[in-house]
């Protein structure tokens, strides 16, 4: 997609080690402990897994070799281009313990949180300029009343916080997905940020989707080499989505224990990108009580954290929430609250004709031929129960309940208002009491 944000400035490669803006002794620390836990001694092995240039990464191990905790092998290796093999002395392998029992982190080296808050920048969800086009591409599959695309633009280029609500079933999950598919550049994620000599991991596989790398030819004479600080991993923007089990301590770092490192919350896994809160009401905290932890980094781009000490940092909040819910916003929030999120956009069912449009589009996906007949018997006897109240998703019920049906009888596809009642009966469960 042709984005202005796709122009997104790469972090550098440092080019020395003061450069990456860490402490000698916390890299100096990482390597030891990669090389302790991964056995890799050669520099080029070292230098992928602690994401820093083969320059830096021989600084580093001819640090460690006049500190005597490392040593050349003495032996070059044949299967790595004649490359010289490391190893850790037993003060090495002494100091990578001592290490690993503060923290167990090793691998990338992390980014300095004063660096990671300057790219955020750089790369902010709020610099994105969503088009209609853009827009409309994204939720071509959804039947959505032509007025909604014009309050959900702004909504989504302001990069703030939209809340969507309305009656259950009428596509409001389906829309925020559409947002996100919308969105379609690429940002830079780092792997893991520090604080105050505590190593944050960041980079979630689950969240992040990584670009495949674009390698260069080992055999090329000239090699282009990846352009940017390999701390970071080239991604498409993040997209967190919960819904029923959100609680506030997802929120929070999440410290590790037994290897203590610390996981960063959702919400900065999903900084630059979206995060979904699906079916506000249904967590197990008040929804005033969601909201009110996401006033401040809402109003002022900023999130505090805390660390186990207590300390408490500032990172950047640079995320566009979206709230879905089937409640009305005044049944769930105060005026406060509702002040604070930017756009309330009302999701409704479908019109009349919109919800035929819905019915003749799965009807023809699903390979199941439309009956005159049974269409009106929908419209005139079974309607009217329900005070013709329609939804996004009744169509595919509907006709995937007749479908079952067919296949059950073993007779071809077809909509008769026969089957049209025995699918509404799956659909609404009737009133009656149980004796138990």
């Amino acid at each position: 997609m042709n984005m202005i944000a796709q122009n997104v400035l790469a972090p550098p490669t440092p080019r020395s080690l003061a450069e990456t803006g860490l402490s000698t002794v916390l890299m100096r620390d990482i390597l030891l402990k990669t090389m302790f836990r991964t056995n890799m001694d050669s520099v080029s092995g070292l230098s992928k897994l602690i994401a820093l240039p083969l320059t830096l990464t021989q600084e580093l191990i001819d640090m460690g070799r006049s500190q005597r905790l490392i040593e050349a092998m003495g032996t070059l290796h044949a299967n790595s281009g004649g490359e010289m093999g490391y190893q850790l002395t037993d003060g090495g392998k002494a100091r990578a313990l001592d290490a690993l029992s503060q923290s167990e982190y090793y691998g990338a080296m992390p980014i300095p949180l004063d660096d990671y808050a300057a790219q955020m920048k750089r790369q902010s969800i709020r610099n994105i300029q969503l088009t209609r086009p853009q827009l409309t591409g994204a939720m071509g599959h959804l039947v959505l009343p032509p007025d909604l695309i014009n309050q959900l633009g702004p909504a989504v280029s302001s990069g703030r916080s939209i809340l969507m609500y309305g009656p259950p079933g009428n596509g409001k999950s389906s829309i925020s997905n559409g947002i996100r598919d919308a969105i379609g550049d690429r940002i830079y994620i780092p792997r893991a940020v520090e604080y105050a000599g505590q190593v944050i991991t960041v980079f979630d596989p689950i969240v992040h989707t990584a670009v495949p790398d674009t390698q260069d030819d080992p055999n090329s004479l000239r090699k282009t080499g990846n352009k940017f600080d390999q701390r970071y991993v080239y991604c498409d923007r993040p997209t967190v989505i919960t819904g029923g089990e959100l609680s506030l301590d997802m929120l929070d770092l999440t410290y590790n224990p037994t290897a203590r490192t610390y996981t960063a919350p959702l919400q900065m896994k999903s900084s630059g990108g979206v995060f979904i809160v699906d079916d506000l009401g249904r967590q197990a905290e008040p929804p005033q009580k969601l909201v009110n932890r996401w006033i401040v980094p809402l109003e002022e781009s900023r999130d505090i954290l805390a660390l186990q000490s207590g300390e408490k940092f500032e990172v950047p909040f640079d995320t566009l929430v979206i709230f879905s819910t089937n409640f009305h916003p005044n049944q769930i929030f105060d005026k406060a609250a509702l002040r604070r999120i930017f756009f309330k956009i009302k999701i409704d069912g479908p019109s009349q004709s919109d919800y035929l449009k819905i019915f003749s589009i799965m009807a023809k996906k699903r390979g199941m031929p439309l009956n005159e007949k049974a269409l009106v018997h929908l419209l005139k006897v079974k309607y009217p129960t329900i005070d013709n109240v329609y939804a996004n998703y009744q169509p595919i019920f509907l006709i995937d309940q007749m479908i079952a049906i067919c296949e059950f009888e073993g007779i071809p596809y077809q909509m008769t208002p026969e089957l049209i009642d025995r699918a509404w009966a799956n659909m609404f469960v009737r009133e009656e009491e149980i004796q138990h």
